[in-house]
């Protein structure tokens, strides 16, 4: 079990006092925007009493840090990047906005609440939580990397998988963990990425570590155990107090949520529904396509206006590109692009993945490949319906039906519509990298969709260069 000490208590104590004053300040702020700032005509409304204004934050304060309680913000150790958490944040955010809103104006005060400030409130309130917690992260994150590692980890198995435990622990200062050994599963030799100091025996040594008191914590990562020697370890460290987790094969199991319904007396797991299966959901997504496609175009229409002229000037042919692309469902549909490459590129080689400094672009193309502008006509794409302004990115049917058959559940990312970006794109899959790890992410984004999500990835797009060419 985790040693407990201060650190994870202290820094979650500094996450409710800066979340107070960040919340109490954003609603000041708005105050003094439209009151005392000058800048807002008061036309019909007087200055109202400051007392008024201060009762109300505070009691929108209580409620935010009631709200971001509930999310699980001041949960300790935290792992992942601060953009990892944008999404927990906005939402808390968000509700904490309308709660505190719908509160004011039901309760009945002389002068009223101001519906302007209300409205500032939004961008006040968030703007500073955003900040605060940046700077909140980056404070916890370097304290973290600078104490004590207190969780002591024993890791059963050497294989692969066992390799990159010990990275994504080194990786997550917060967690304060540090693999103390690896205990060999089968007869395999481990891998070369685990030193040889660090492996210390096998599975069958596992209770003295327990005895010396030399472990915290206990990660399975070979799972070829048979299913009694597995139980008899899971209980070995549930009679002690050691911490066990597993790792399952993330390309031999379903990564979804499992659901379970009843048919008479008899239960079945199946997998659950998907989030954008919800109508609703469809709606709120849709709903954001057609903002932002009709946003993107008005403001795209310059760039791609000038990028017309400098492709006709470089070269012969059409300005745009059209290229058959699978869609929801496997449909396939066609997807505009802004002509990056020499007329009839693939006419000798047929169908080819983009290569680093691929001769067939144009001058003019490898910068607007570099920098995704050869992406902008596609939000022509989403107004029509053919995609979404996020989602896995759209394959063409000769490299999708050569998917299909090799790798395991790739037709699950034709569930949604495919999009101009996405989780695996901001990540650095793109191009000619692993289909297979490309999967893991669009998967990951299909079963976790919320629209704080797509905006934690239209801002990560904004700085995605790797693998663009």
């Amino acid at each position: 079990m985790r040693t407990r000490d201060t650190f994870d208590v202290m820094c979650s104590t500094a996450a409710v006092v800066a979340d107070a004053v960040a919340v109490g300040c954003g609603f000041l702020l708005a105050v003094w925007l439209r009151f005392f700032a000058g800048w807002i005509p008061l036309r019909h409304e007087r200055i109202p009493p400051l007392s008024l204004y201060l009762y109300g934050a505070g009691v929108g304060t209580v409620l935010f840090l009631l709200i971001f309680r509930s999310l699980g913000l001041y949960t300790r150790p935290q792992t992942g990047s601060f953009s990892d958490r944008i999404p927990r944040l906005i939402r808390a955010t968000g509700w904490g906005l309308l709660l505190a809103t719908a509160l004011a104006f039901a309760i009945r005060t002389e002068p009223p609440y101001s519906r302007v400030v209300a409205a500032i409130s939004f961008l006040t309130v968030a703007g500073l939580v955003l900040l605060e917690r940046w700077i909140l992260f980056r404070i916890e994150w370097n304290l973290a990397r600078h104490r004590e590692e207190v969780n002591r980890v024993v890791v059963l198995g050497t294989d692969a998988i066992a390799a990159h435990i010990k990275q994504a622990l080194k990786n997550e200062p917060t967690l304060r963990s540090r693999v103390v050994a690896f205990l060999r599963c089968s007869a395999a030799p481990p891998v070369t990425e685990i030193p040889a100091e660090l492996v210390r025996g096998s599975v069958d040594d596992l209770p003295g570590f327990i005895e010396r008191g030399e472990v915290d914590q206990v990660i399975m990562a070979d799972i070829t155990l048979p299913n009694q020697r597995l139980a008899e370890i899971m209980l070995l460290c549930e009679r002690n107090l050691v911490s066990f987790q597993m790792v399952p094969d993330l390309f031999g199991l379903l990564t979804q949520k499992v659901r379970m319904t009843m048919v008479g007396d008899i239960p079945l797991l199946g997998i659950s529904k998907w989030p954008l299966d919800y109508f609703w959901n469809r709606v709120f997504k849709r709903t954001e396509d057609i903002v932002a496609a009709l946003w993107g175009l008005l403001v795209a229409a310059p760039v791609i206006g000038m990028a017309a002229m400098l492709i006709k000037r470089e070269s012969p042919g059409p300005v745009f590109f059209r290229q058959e692309r699978c869609g929801e469902g496997g449909r396939c549909f066609t997807i505009y692009k802004l002509r990056t490459m020499a007329v009839d590129a693939e006419a000798e080689t047929g169908p080819v993945w983009a290569q680093p400094d691929d001769p067939r672009r144009t001058r003019v193309g490898a910068f607007l490949r570099r920098h995704s502008l050869d992406e902008l006509p596609q939000f022509w794409n989403v107004l029509r319906g053919d995609m979404s302004l996020v989602g896995p990115r759209p394959e063409r049917p000769h490299f999708v039906e050569q998917f299909k058959e090799d790798i395991s559940r790739y037709m699950w990312r034709h569930v949604s519509k495919p999009g101009i970006t996405g989780w695996a794109q901001v990540n650095g899959l793109r191009g000619n990298t692993d289909i297979r790890d490309r999967i893991q992410y669009d998967l990951y984004y299909l079963e976790n969709w919320s629209l704080a999500l797509d905006f934690k990835i239209i801002l990560k797009t904004f700085f995605a260069r790797q693998n663009a060419y």
